[in-house]
């Protein structure tokens, strides 16, 4: 066999793998590029196995039962591992690229059947509420998994490579099994390993719905933690507003407009309200209604622990305009289905 041929032939076996996700190629192997021959950094150590748990899917949906990972294909994502300390602070845990399954995709042929469909259809308030071997459970928005600009961020890893400082040379410890990887977690509480079973729900938070309410308007926005109202949010100030340029454009509707939207950072308006701990990181959902029973889920982690400063901003209207007085605008989502408006209650549901 001539040098070219043998060239070609590896060349073509290794484009068959990355091009069909069908394909067994688990046996085939980049080595790691240790001498930098490329421009990617993080390919330059060894990548590690991680033990894969069979993984169950259940909840609201009509097709529940184990997950084929052999039908998916496989995306990486980068992260810098951090942990909170029991006296509040955080503890750097080691900077990786982890290869793995998306939860969009695990999630990407299950049929919804939404338990609370005939008062509120549309699918913003769903969540999904991974629980791994030990009973150690968290969630993600279905906003965060299916609207974002940037999809595939959350995995069920199944390989792991160190990111290896160039000059300090650290070497930070390697998990041994499969973990959910939120890629675009400040803080990465909701990285628990062993995940064995996903569950897709829908926020337990009923509102009264009139569709095409107008005009509508609701002049406060009622905070609440499960069913204890803790207060009411106070009018946003020029000084603290902030300014997102967006192409703003509805799953339905397609576009709306390219006006500029500007706000306060809704986390900042709410902070007094809820904590930043590993209850509310792991299993904190908020849901966020209007004025005519329109709602959303957002995870608390989604709000509160972002590492891409994609935020949500709390927009305050015009005081005549339809839609006010506040509105959410969500900067991280490719739609705008959960821009509420006329939002009226926001509420910690766990």
């Amino acid at each position: 066999m001539s040098k070219n041929f043998f060239l070609f032939f590896v060349s073509f076996s290794l484009l068959s793998c990355v091009n069909n996700p069908n394909s067994k190629c688990d046996n085939i192997k980049q080595s790691p590029d240790t001498t930098d021959m490329t421009n990617n950094f993080y390919d330059n150590t060894e990548t590690f196995p991680l033990v894969l748990n069979d993984l169950y899917l259940e909840g609201e949906i009509a097709n529940p039962g184990k997950l084929d990972f052999s039908t998916l294909s496989k995306h990486s994502v980068i992260v810098k591992e951090t942990l909170l300390d029991d006296d509040g602070g955080d503890r750097f845990v080691g900077a990786y690229r982890y290869d793995g399954y998306s939860l969009f995709d695990i999630l990407n042929d299950r049929i919804i059947e939404k338990v609370n469909y005939e008062e509120f259809n549309p699918i913003i308030d769903l969540y999904v509420e991974i629980e791994n071997k030990s009973g150690e459970k968290v969630v993600f928005s279905w906003g965060e998994i299916y609207y974002p600009n940037n999809l595939h961020r959350i995995i069920i890893a199944s390989g792991v490579s160190r990111i290896v400082p160039s000059k300090s040379k650290d070497l930070w410890p390697l998990p041994v099994s499969s973990r959910v990887v939120a890629a675009n977690d400040l803080i990465s509480e909701r990285n628990i390993s062993e995940p064995s079973i996903i569950r897709v729900k829908s926020v337990r938070k009923s509102f009264k719905v009139k569709r095409g309410m107008s005009p509508m308007y609701s002049g406060e926005i009622k905070v609440f933690n499960m069913k204890k109202q803790l207060g009411v949010l106070s009018p946003i100030s020029e000084e603290e507003d902030v300014t997102y340029n967006t192409i703003f454009y509805g799953r339905g509707r397609g576009i709306h407009s390219t006006s500029p939207f500007y706000g306060m950072l809704l986390r900042n308006s709410l902070t007094k309200y809820y904590q930043t701990n590993r209850e509310n990181l792991r299993l904190g959902i908020i849901c966020i209604a209007g004025k005519d029973g329109y709602r959303s889920a957002v995870s608390f982690s989604e709000l509160f622990n972002r590492n891409d400063q994609q935020e949500f901003l709390l927009v305050r209207t015009e005081p005549d305009e339809d839609g006010g007085l506040f509105r959410v605008f969500a900067a991280a989502d490719f739609f705008s289905d959960r821009a509420i408006k006329s939002v009226s209650e926001i509420h910690l549901v766990k």
